[in-house]
């Protein structure tokens, strides 16, 4: 074993298995770290059904409002919204950017304050109701200063949920399980692409007028009251981690930790079972090591911003996130089809649709054959193929056609999504300021993007 001398205290840099399975472990010790037994993978299986059962249902409903809730800003965009608030186009490309400069200022600390507080059924909860609140006033804003206001408000208050629920559902799946998860997560996004869009075409359509407010006003009342209906769900509902989840038998909870702990080859906790952003803890990439000593922990913050993953894969996502900013205008741009208003958020749907399915097969696969890289390379080239057919064809069937190859671009983002967590696993205060800083640097793309319309 190796030590190194620092303030004149031993500090244990490398630990191999007979470090760690000496004379002082004890049996539980070296059986935590082995594989399960196949009492246990019945347990396991059990287990998984559980959380697969409550968790996934209610972080894809609250995802897909999330992203509805951001994007109805498009929607609203065909009805009324810029003429009605005297807005010039200038105004509605600061409108949409906007919204990202308070998304990306609050992730790092968001995740950081989540990690510490330990309970994420109500602090996700909490800000899910806020965001709703935001969304629901913004339909009585009566200026351009005023939705300018609303829009950072709403990037500040929707900022914890996406960085807090992938650190989140990290907690409870192993790396193998991790992708599909993930894919079945931002399936509420896809979803949201889809639905949201005949959503504001039903609302579009059929409340213009009524009491005296116009479409868009209702769009921004029903959506947030919505959300705000899911952030109590979220709070009463959502089980917080495996140790406090009454519903798991002992048994239970024993295989949920130890399967995370085998899988990392490391316990999933905290210095405290909390946070260690501040306090910081004793950890090593390539072995389990135990505290020593106050002077041998780093702080998750510190641990994540002096990892060279952490940078590589925040690139990474900034590359998806920008090519994916077509998102932000994809009405407008089925609008250049040749359709009115309510037919162009129609013609939406399909191609988001036809991407939850893809991406939900397309992680199965990643996870399946443990590879996460020719997963994240191969949409690429499909997604350039949309782009130039998108840009130079002139009849329908081609241009509607080439939004679907466009699309492909989504199916980056579970893999994306579990190779980070995979990449920085432990421990859970690193791989949440992880999860929050790359997450910020990805959607700081959408300050750029917004600025740039088709």
């Amino acid at each position: 074993m190796e030590k190194q001398m620092e303030n004149g205290v031993a500090h244990k840099e490398v630990l191999h298995d007979h470090d760690v399975l000496g004379k002082d472990v004890t049996r539980e010790q070296a059986m935590h770290f082995g594989a399960l037994t196949e009492e246990e993978l019945v347990i396991e299986k059990k287990l998984r059904r559980k959380i697969d059962a409550l968790v996934m249902p209610i972080v894809v409903s609250v995802y897909l409002m999330n992203y509805i809730d951001r994007n109805n800003y498009a929607a609203a965009k065909l009805q009324g919204l810029v003429e009605e608030l005297d807005m010039t186009p200038a105004d509605y490309q600061t409108g949409l950017s906007v919204l990202f400069v308070g998304y990306v200022l609050m992730q790092v600390p968001s995740n950081a304050v989540l990690n510490y507080v330990g309970r994420p059924s109500w602090y996700i909860g909490f800000f899910t109701l806020l965001w709703g609140l935001v969304s629901l006033v913004t339909s009585q804003v009566q200026s351009y200063k005023s939705i300018i206001g609303a829009r950072f408000v709403l990037g500040l208050v929707e900022a914890p949920f996406f960085p807090g629920v992938l650190f989140y559902l990290s907690k409870w799946y192993t790396k193998k399980e991790l992708n599909f998860r993930m894919a079945l997560f931002y399936s509420g996004s896809l979803v949201s692409g889809a639905f949201g869009s005949l959503i504001a075409a039903g609302i579009l359509s059929g409340l213009k007028g009524v009491r005296g407010l116009s479409a868009w006003r209702w769009l921004y009342i029903i959506e947030g009251s919505i959300t705000m209906a899911l952030g109590l769900v979220v709070i009463f509902f959502l089980p917080d981690f495996p140790d406090t989840w009454r519903k798991l038998s002992p048994e239970e909870r024993h295989v949920a930790n130890r399967r995370l702990a085998i899988d990392a080859a490391e316990a999933d906790v905290d210095i405290g079972g909390a946070m260690s952003q501040i306090q910081g803890q004793c950890y090593n990439d390539n072995a389990i090591v135990e505290k020593y000593d106050v002077a041998d922990r780093r702080p998750g913050i510190k641990l994540a911003f002096t990892d060279p993953k952490t940078y590589v894969l925040a690139l990474g996502y900034h590359g998806i996130t920008g090519a994916a900013g077509f998102q932000n205008f994809f009405p407008t741009l089925t609008k250049t089809l040749g359709f009115a208003n309510i037919p162009s958020l129609l013609l939406c749907a399909p191609p988001y649709i036809f991407m939850v399915f893809w991406s939900l097969g397309h992680s199965h696969m990643s996870d399946k054959l443990g590879n996460r890289f020719w997963f994240y390379i191969y949409p690429v080239p499909i997604v350039l193929v949309g782009s130039f057919i998108f840009m130079f064809a002139n009849n329908f069937g081609a241009r509607y056609f080439s939004l679907f190859l466009l699309i492909f671009i989504f199916a980056m983002n579970g893999t994306i999504y579990a190779w980070i967590a995979n990449s920085i696993p432990r421990p859970p205060a690193k791989r949440a300021a992880a999860l929050a800083f790359i997450n910020s640097v990805g959607n700081a793309a959408s300050i750029w993007v917004s600025s740039t319309p088709p």
